[in-house]
Formats: C-alpha cells, structure tokens, sequence
C-alpha cells in the first residue's frame, strides 16, 4: 500500500488515501517517487477543463527511483534515477513520423487504462496524464521513463517533467527568440518563471514579465525579467511604451485566459509571435477582426508541452543547469506534502507563488 492524492469525481475535493499497486506487468515499471510538481494542468483536470477519466491519481511533473521492473523492460534497472515524461510518444503516428513528438496521437492512450485501487473499497484507479505522480509510488510504461542528467538533483529532477520543458520549449522552439529579441511572459507561475529563464538564456535584451500580483516581481526579476507590470488594462499600451512604441518580438503566453490572449498578441510587434502556452476552457473565446490579422502580420501558435522532444531536450537542459544558467531551485517557492495539494490549487486560482513542490 502507498499513500496518494486521489481525485474521486470531477470537481471533488481531493482525497489523501491508500491505494494499492500491483506488481509491474510486461513492459512496465514501478518508480518510488522523490518530488512530484504541481501544475495547472491538474488543476484543469480537477475541475474538468480537460477531461481525465476518474477516479484518478493526478500529478504528472516527477522524479524518482526504479524500485521494480517487469518482463521485457531494457533500458532501465531497480536503482535508476529517472524523470517521469507524461507523455510519451508512439513513434508511429502521422505526427511522430513528422518528428513532431510532442503532437502524438497516441501520447495519453495509457491514462485511460486501470492502474490501481483505493485499498479501502476496492475501486479502480486511472493514472492521470499517464504517470500518477500524486503518489508514494507509481507503476508506469517503460516508455514513460526519462534517466535523470547526471549532476541533476532527484528532486529538482521532478520540474524537468514539465515546467522546464514546457517554458523552455515555449521560448527556443516555438517563439524561436533570437539574442537581441525582446520578450513579455505573461503568468509568472512554475511554466512562466522556466520561459522567463529561458529568454535570458536565449540572449532576450529586454524580458517584461506580467502578472496579476505585484507580489511576483522579485522573483521574475530573479528568473531574468528587466521589466515587471502588474497586469491591467493598459499592460499592452505599457509593454509597448517600454520598446520604442513598437511592441515585443515575442510573447508567451502562460495564462490560459481570453483576455490574456488578446493582451499577448495586441503586446507583440508587427510581425511579431505570439505563443500560447496557458490551458483554457472552451468558454474562454478570443476574438480577431480580418483586417487586424492581415495589418499586423503576427503569427499567433499554440505550444504544446513546450514543442519539446523530451529525449532531446533533458540533456540540453541538463547542461544549463551544470553550467549554472538555469536554476530549477528557483522556480519552487512552495515544499509540501500530499495534503497541501488542495491549498496549492488555491494559490494557483488566486495567482499565488511559483510552483508548489510535493516532496515525498
């Protein structure tokens, strides 16, 4: 029996319970885990802005310990240090094949599948997002497993799973920020504060962070931002004033909001990109007219997962972190265990801290 994070119903509370694993089956790996991120995606599958099946273990930013294997694994032993990937790519669908990873059709076809059971009624468990991080102890597909860079703290190791990649991602691939650039990161949260890392590290000359709460600027200023606004409703008019009336080259946007998407993008310069990151609901609707579109020439994108080949990425990103231009330390602002998980989906909705770290 282990201990985990259960959510019962879309939109229940959570509930810290025991759950019982089974032994890892062909192709499958059971990982005791150090550290486990809390990011806004769980949020939007408790809430049912994504849709997961339940009941389910949330938590998909992780690191841990190989403790057990099953038949035909290679590639990994009990011992091994490894970063959770939730979403793992097949290798065989149209957009694997196009070497767009990160847009695998099959990526999340394990989330359906039973992992475990509540040990108090026997009920079957799904794994949110693949991994099921919320936990003591998860059991995974062989596939769902990274080997942490050497020189990476195991714990730090967890934001690798999803934070780092998705803001670093976010930066190198798909805005492509080029030394000399400018860059506005909207949302300084766990994602905002790695893209805001990353746009330093990409040689951005100017970086503005944006944010709802004044209480952030010190640590985006710590993460690389020259500029911090407390977001308004002259944020745009603001970010423009600060580059020659002309406006950023790129903007993140990690948010997730109608109208922090529209801020982003009204934010960049003529011919200037935009890019999505933040996760929102249907009802979220953003609004172009055609002549704006064809005037400013921007290209607005979605991101997902950072458009980032894990495989590739970690030892890249390991580097960085060996060299001392990313700090992963620094995007947690919060330690906690299983039972402040809810607490930490509070702070989120109120816009609180950077990213809460389940440390087991």
């Amino acid at each position: 029996m282990v201990r985990a994070a259960v959510l019962p119903a879309v939109g229940a509370p959570l509930e810290v319970t025991d759950i019982a694993l089974p032994a890892p089956g062909p192709g499958r790996v059971r990982v005791r885990l150090a550290a486990a991120g809390v990011c806004h995606s769980d949020l939007s599958l408790s809430d049912g802005t994504m849709r997961v099946p339940v009941p389910a273990v949330l938590g998909h930013e992780g690191a841990g310990t190989v403790v057990a294997v099953g038949e035909d694994v290679t590639g990994v032993a009990p011992g091994d240090q490894v970063v959770l990937n939730w979403a793992p790519a097949c290798g065989r669908c149209h957009a694997c094949s196009l070497g767009e990873v990160w847009l695998c059709a099959n990526a999340l076809a394990g989330a359906a599948d039973v992992y475990a059971h509540r040990a108090d009624d026997g009920a079957d468990l799904h794994p949110g997002l693949n991994v099921a991080a919320f936990a003591e102890e998860t059991v995974v597909a062989a596939s769902c497993l990274l080997p942490l860079p050497d020189g990476i703290p195991l714990t730090d190791g967890a934001l690798l799973g999803c934070a780092v990649l998705t803001g670093y991602g976010a930066v190198v691939h798909s805005a492509r920020v080029r030394a000399g650039e400018t860059v506005a990161v909207f949302g300084v949260g766990g994602v905002g504060l790695a893209a805001l890392q990353a746009a330093r590290i990409a040689g951005a000359a100017r970086i503005v962070a944006v944010d709802v709460s004044p209480r952030k600027e010190e640590l985006a200023r710590a993460a690389g931002a020259t500029d911090y606004l407390v977001a308004s409703d002259t944020t745009a008019r603001e970010i423009r004033a600060l580059t020659g009336k002309q406006g950023v080259d790129a903007a993140i946007e990690c948010v997730g909001r109608a109208t922090t998407i529209r801020t982003a993008w009204d934010s960049t310069r003529r011919g200037g990109r935009t890019t999505v990151v933040g996760i929102g609901g249907k009802d979220q609707q953003v609004t172009f007219n055609a002549l704006e579109i064809f005037h400013w020439g921007r290209t607005l994108a979605g991101c997902v997962y950072g458009n980032a080949d894990p495989a590739r990425d970690l030892p890249v990103l390991a580097g960085h972190v060996r060299a001392g231009r990313l700090d992963l330390g620094a995007l947690v602002t919060e330690r906690i265990g299983l039972d402040g998980i809810p607490a930490a989906f509070e702070n989120m909705l109120a816009g609180k801290g950077g990213r809460a770290l389940v440390v087991f």
